[in-house]
């Protein structure tokens, strides 16, 4: 059975390769990883099964600001997303954001939790810094690599 860290580290190999889609199944697990481009391109080439339908309008809720915030100043440091989940920008409903717009953060920061098949997963800032932008709303699904929040960093 493969574990999240196990998912996580698929992830990451699968991001600096030429893999575009990984599919892995055993008797207990089945999953099936894709890159957002892999999911462009069969839009493109084919028409939408259900699966692209429902992951459109989480590419249309962002795209407008994400690419006019980050294609002026590229000096920006992107937090993505390391997997496809849902945004939260606190642990609890009611309680307050682990940051805000203004909010200095270093390499361990918690910024946010992704949550995907009922774990949730804190997400670091991995650098130093202001942050600049929040692109994700509360409950918005994500999907992997797509930006979160814009650092500014020291």
């Amino acid at each position: 059975m493969l574990s999240i860290e196990d998912i996580k580290s698929l992830m990451k190999e699968m991001d600096s390769s030429s893999i575009s889609e990984l599919k892995y199944e055993s008797e207990e697990t089945k999953i099936t990883l894709r890159k957002a481009s892999a999911i462009a391109e069969k839009a493109a080439i084919q028409p939408a099964p259900v699966q692209i339908a429902a992951a459109q309008p989480i590419a249309s809720d962002a795209p407008e600001k994400t690419e006019k915030d980050t294609e002026p100043d590229a000096s920006l440091h992107k937090i993505t997303a390391p997997m496809v989940g849902t945004f939260f920008s606190s642990s609890k409903p009611d309680a307050e954001a682990y940051v805000k717009k203004g909010s200095k953060v270093d390499k361990k920061t918690v910024v946010c939790i992704v949550e995907a098949m009922k774990l949730f997963n804190e997400i670091e800032a991995e650098c130093k810094g202001t942050i600049v932008d929040i692109l994700a709303e509360d409950g918005q699904l994500v999907e992997y690599g797509q930006p979160l929040f814009l650092v500014k960093e020291d």
